[in-house]
């Protein structure tokens, strides 16, 4: 006669600290993400090359 509302409440315990697991790794996951994209990225510039030579201005005659 409990035994079917024992089980019943069991399963929904079960049941729900199943949602709420699922739930905080799906938050913590989208977190880090939003975290990863608003990240300020490194910028990549081109390294100078030792060979170039400073721009000198000259008189075009």
């Amino acid at each position: 006669m409990v035994l079917w509302p024992a089980l019943s409440l069991i399963g929904f315990l079960v049941l729900t600290a199943l949602v709420i697991a699922m739930g905080t790794q799906s938050t913590a996951r989208y977190e880090a993400e939003k975290r990863a994209a608003s990240a300020p990225r490194a910028r990549h510039a081109a390294p100078e090359s030792s060979s170039r030579q400073p721009a000198t201005a000259t008189a075009a005659a």
